[in-house]
């Protein structure tokens, strides 16, 4: 068979094989792919990086399985930064699957923080992670939009019970904390539409600085709202979690996904090349063969 027409016709499955093999390597593999902070970035970062000790950040955390590989990372990475600056989070999961992977989340970053790091020279000696001293983890209520405006009058009122049953006004952390007011900032890390919510029905009613985590495919609808200041701040897919790795100096999952991703895309594009190059070699030969 000819060799360019065999181009064409690769059985997909030796593909998929191939695919497969080359993002198993890569993972195993120890290499860095170059990552470029980008300036929204690396507002998040700043933000967060000049809270006082003791202030609140609120993380929607709206996604998921299906978003996980994305969005994970970005949790990841904040929390630990928050709680390596001994600031306080409140935790809420407007989205029917998300208490699962709120409750992960917290769970590793807690049990990670119980082993002393070094970041950026710095040395964090080994904490503990308390609920209702560190965080608060309201839990899931359907119906965004109504939970959105209910914690802008007083989160008692969707949640009286944080998602464990305790009740709010017995954790030390949410004692004088009544809604918007008393966070500094809202960051949502989100698969769904629950981030429309956000911005129109808590950052437009209430004012608070509100910054966003989305999957890749979503985050160009979002840049709008970023230019007229609605938020200041967007995370876009594995790559933004791995910017916001880079500037934390905490590398983690996203940097890990790049290097896969980087590898699997590149293979794709090899194949795509093969099979143009197939097709267009074949075309040639066919046109010369009829004009003789």
């Amino acid at each position: 068979m000819d060799i360019f027409k065999g181009l064409m016709i690769i059985d997909r499955r030796w593909v998929f094989l191939f695919l497969i093999a080359v993002c198993v390597l890569t993972y195993a593999a120890k290499f860095e792919i170059p990552v470029l902070v980008e300036p929204e970035v690396e507002a998040i970062f700043d933000f967060v990086d000049g809270l006082s000790p003791g202030e609140i950040v609120m993380i929607p955390i709206d996604y998921d399985p299906g978003s996980l590989a994305e969005l994970h990372p970005m949790t990841y990475a904040i929390v630990e930064q928050c709680w390596r600056k001994n600031l306080k989070i409140i935790f809420t999961a407007l989205s029917q699957n998300a208490p699962g992977m709120a409750d992960q989340a917290i769970r590793d970053i807690s049990d990670s923080l119980k082993l002393e790091k070094e970041y950026n020279g710095v040395v964090y000696p080994p904490r503990e992670i308390a609920n209702g001293v560190d965080y608060a983890f309201l839990g899931y209520k359907p119906y965004p939009e109504i939970i959105i405006l209910s914690m802008g009058q007083n989160f008692r009122l969707p949640f009286p019970l944080d998602y464990y049953g305790t009740p709010l006004d017995s954790l030390p952390m949410m004692r004088g904390v009544q809604n918007y007011d008393n966070v500094a900032c809202v960051i949502d890390i989100s698969g769904t539409n629950v981030t429309d919510y956000w911005i129109s029905y808590g950052q437009g009613r209430y004012g608070f600085p509100l910054a966003i985590g989305v999957t890749g495919v979503s985050t160009a609808q979002y840049y709008p709202f970023y230019g007229s200041g609605q938020i200041f701040g967007i995370m876009g897919g594995m790559l933004g979690a791995a910017q916001y790795e880079q500037l934390a100096d905490n590398p983690g999952l996203a940097k890990d996904g790049m290097r896969v991703q980087f590898s699997a895309h590149m293979i794709i594009i090899v194949f795509i090349l093969l099979g143009n190059v197939g097709y267009f070699v074949s075309r040639l030969r066919t046109r010369r063969e009829e004009r003789r």
